[in-house]
């Protein structure tokens, strides 16, 4: 498992994530244009009702990642095993639809019909969590065949059909198909061993600890307490385009994809401390986007979002550093060795595996609480669906901050993390200055056009511009950006090479 190669699966996995981001963005619009605000409001629920049933999973796909990255042949019993859960999965998914849809003001109907999803999500991301501990980018072929696949069939489901909702649905469901097939001919090679049920029968002993780590993470308890609280879906609908956006940002976490199975297999830590760098290279570019062209990426979605710029703002700062705390958690999670043998409850209970989500889980119940506190206040107020998603967007953030920099100690402490101040300053002012200029020259030459084929050519310019610029800079004021550029002309050199003979 040393073999895995942090840079080059993390930059295929970064150059296919920036390639995701056009295909989601092209899904999104199709979503937000065809969709009124009450049924991407709808969508916006269904997504966070799927995060309670996806709980169980990872008691599969959690140990099989760690397993597989140190050549434990568990692939076939894990995807086997992961049909059944999804069964489980799918009936409780019915059971919290039914009583949810009525004090949101949803169909029941529409949200009985999205459970057919469930088992597709929890086979592929069984097979996802066996090509993260094998070959990290194979994940990011199926990602991309995943996302292309969801356009055609969301121009037709959604776009000529007109089936609202229950298009959207059809479409991811079908899109899981291709990708699926896809891991499998890769993977094929883990999924050879017949199915053992010892296995399962170590996953069940310790599902508790998979459960309790992915918790804080997986479950989306805002979006519930928003709709129930306000008695409506609309304001998700502002909130589900705004994060269209801020996502953007997260993409940049793909250039660390390698860095937790190479710690599993036994690799040096320093191998995340050089990640780190590159992470926070593309994190600061991607954040200064994303905030940057807010405005106008709000429009092409749908004119009617385009007040939602200040969430986006907020959205965008706090999936940077949730960004980088999860990168801290996962190269702590991946230099941790409890599980390598029989360890007891009380082993696990002292490890790192139990720690980390601890800190998350505290972050999440001071972050819940916060949020549902402040939408009971606020609403006495008769305050505006808008005020109430900018005022969710600003405490996400601010709840963000001192985690973050718990994590960093926490990282400091326990890996080998030498931080460039220097570097690092070099890429956030750059950042900062170059899409500061990029905003204004916007503001100032950008005409809004309600025609997407004529307001579109307009706005690529300043992006492109904006990139070139960014990426010429750093080139020629830092050598760690040249000694990665040297890295991906190295990589593609290769890839040319093997392919001739």
């Amino acid at each position: 498992m040393s073999a895995v190669r942090v840079t080059y699966s993390g930059l295929i996995a970064l150059v296919l994530g920036l390639t995701t981001v056009v295909t989601g963005m092209l899904f999104i619009l199709i979503i937000t244009r065809n969709l009124s605000p009450d049924e991407l409001g709808t969508w916006s629920l269904i997504g966070g009702l799927i995060s309670y049933v996806i709980i169980i999973e990872p008691m599969i796909s959690y140990w099989t990642t760690r397993e597989i990255a140190r050549d434990v042949e568990s692939g076939k019993t894990a995807v086997f095993s992961s049909g059944i859960f999804s069964i489980i999965g799918f009936l409780i998914f019915l059971i919290i639809a039914f009583f949810v849809s009525e004090p949101t003001g949803t169909d029941d109907d529409i949200l009985y019909f999205a459970a057919i999803m469930i088992p597709f999500i929890f086979v592929n991301r069984t097979l996802t969590s066996i090509a993260l501990g094998w070959k990290p980018h194979v994940n990011s072929y199926a990602v991309i065949i995943f996302d292309i696949a969801k356009i055609p069939l969301a121009i037709i489901f959604i776009y000529f059909l007109d089936l609202g909702v229950i298009g959207v649905i059809l479409s991811i469901t079908i899109a899981y198909i291709p990708s699926i097939l896809v891991l499998c001919s890769l993977l094929r090679e883990k999924l050879q061993r017949n199915f053992n049920k010892n296995f399962l029968k170590s996953w069940l002993k310790r599902a508790w600890l998979p459960s309790y780590i992915k918790f804080p993470s997986v479950v989306v308890f805002d979006v519930l307490i928003f709709s129930i609280i306000t008695g409506s879906v609309v304001g998700l609908a502002y909130w589900v385009s705004a994060f269209a956006i801020a996502s953007v940002v997260g993409h940049s976490s793909q250039i660390t994809k390698a860095v937790y199975p190479k710690l599993l297999s036994g690799g040096s830590d320093k191998f995340f401390e050089v990640n780190f760098i590159r992470l926070l290279y593309f994190a600061f570019l991607f954040t200064a986007i994303s905030i940057s062209f807010a405005k106008p990426a709000l429009f092409i979605l749908n004119p009617i979002y385009e007040v939602a710029v200040l969430v986006v703002v907020f959205l965008s700062l706090r999936t940077f550093l949730q960004t980088v705390g999860i990168s801290f958690t996962n190269a702590m999670q991946g230099i941790e060795k409890v599980d390598l043998k029989e360890s007891s409850v009380k082993s696990y209970l002292k490890s790192k595996l139990f720690y980390l989500p601890t800190i998350r889980l505290i972050r999440r119940v001071v972050y819940l609480s916060t949020l549902a506190i402040s939408l009971l206040i606020l609403i006495q107020f008769d305050t505006s669906q808008l005020d109430l998603i900018i005022a969710w967007s600003v405490i996400l953030f601010i709840i963000e901050i001192p985690f973050t920099i718990y994590l960093f100690y926490l990282a400091k402490r326990n890996l080998s993390l030498s931080v460039d101040i220097i570097t690092i300053l070099k890429y956030l002012l750059i950042s900062i200055g170059v899409f500061t200029a990029i905003h204004f020259m916007m503001e100032e030459f950008l005409e809004y056009d309600d025609k997407l084929i004529n307001f579109f050519p307009n706005v690529l310019p300043f992006s492109v511009l904006g990139l070139i610029i960014y990426f010429g800079l750093t080139y020629l004021v830092d050598h760690k950006t040249r000694k990665l550029f040297k890295g991906i002309f190295l990589e593609i050199n290769k890839i040319i090479i093997k392919r001739k003979k």
